[in-house]
């Protein structure tokens, strides 16, 4: 594409990120009603609400994500990838049934492994992250982690909002990479139409939540964003797709490690997760979902900065004090606050 028609191209993204807001909004209004019938959350030991809740708005997010930026892409000359798509509707498909019947784990794995890999391995050759290592076991090793960030996508939406403050910060500095030019537009495309399908969705999920996303939003956004963090990873900017999901990486790593080390059976549900146990140890709601907030726009400002630096000893300073900061925030969420 011209850098022309990149410039047209990247000039409406807001605007999508509205249209996309407010196709989720509605959908998420219109179809309460029926999440409350066919699809209602119930709470128990390892809940973190009190009352039986909708689950399943995640169909709005993912609908408008895709919708928006199918349309938005043609319009703009640009082509998203055909195998995203298709693997984006096969795993909100697999998170729709687990929300309505719960599917056996390995089956789960299964389709999660085969959606994450349409994407993986029809990416283009060039696509490469460390040439050193042959390209077939550096695509093994993007599908376990690809999986695995599915998946933990899906653990940290435990929590009014926590999704929305993950998803929004990450997703609103990819759309500022792409118009800078460091993210592909296709990718770019993504971020903004599923920023825009975050925000409308928020009303409905801050404190005390109306209705939840379910297993078919929380994995396909893990898919979405997971592809646009590849995408970045991709282009030369590894520590930037390393920094933007950190703290979601280092709670739930963490966790399930914690977990084995425990003989736990980490598969299972639980309520064991840092910003879980910030609750537990007398933190509000608001509290948490504002401090994790807040350390995602830190870690998004350290991204853009290792990005546009392109310097070994500023990605190096960026690295340590994204750790530094995320150390900080676990620490005091795993502590009990004083009365």
């Amino acid at each position: 594409m011209s850098q022309a028609t990149d410039a047209l191209a990247a000039m409406p993204s807001l605007l999508a990120v509205a249209i996309a807001a407010l196709m989720s909004a509605f959908i998420t209004w219109t179809s309460r009603p029926l999440l409350q019938r066919y699809a209602l959350a119930r709470p128990n030991a390892r809940s973190s609400h009190r009352i039986p809740t909708p689950q399943g708005a995640g169909i709005a997010v993912i609908a408008a994500t895709l919708i928006v930026a199918s349309v938005w892409a043609a319009f703009a000359g640009v082509t998203i990838p055909p195998a995203l798509i298709a693997a984006t509707v096969l795993i909100a498909l697999v998170g729709f049934a687990d929300d309505i019947v719960s599917l056996p784990v390995l089956l789960r794995l299964v389709l999660q492994a085969a959606a994450v890999g349409a994407v993986v391995f029809t990416a283009p050759d060039t696509a490469h992250i460390v040439p050193a290592l042959p390209l077939a076991l550096e695509r093994s090793f993007i599908l376990i982690a690809g999986v695995w960030f599915v998946n933990l996508v899906n653990f940290m939406d435990g929590l009014d909002l926590m999704t929305v403050a993950e998803v929004v910060p990450v997703t609103a500095a990819l759309l500022l990479l792409g118009w800078l030019g460091e993210v592909s537009w296709p990718a770019a495309l993504i971020a903004a139409t599923l920023c825009g399908g975050m925000l409308g969705f928020a009303p409905f999920n801050r404190p005390v939540a109306k209705v939840f996303l379910g297993d078919v939003g929380s994995l396909p956004i893990g898919l979405l964003l997971g592809w646009c963090l590849l995408e970045l990873a991709w282009r030369g900017q590894a520590a930037a797709a390393l920094l933007l999901p950190a703290y979601y990486l280092a709670d739930s790593t963490l966790t399930l490690l914690r977990r084995i080390a425990r003989r736990e059976p980490f598969w299972s549900a639980h309520r064991t997760h840092f910003y879980q146990r910030a609750t537990d140890n007398g933190f509000s709601v608001p509290r948490v979902i504002g401090e994790v907030f807040l350390l995602n726009l830190v870690l998004a400002g350290l991204a853009i900065l290792t990005v546009r630096a392109g310097s070994m000893a500023v990605t190096s300073f960026a690295l340590g004090a994204g750790a530094i900061a995320i150390g900080f925030v676990l620490r005091r969420f795993s502590r009990p606050q004083a009365s």
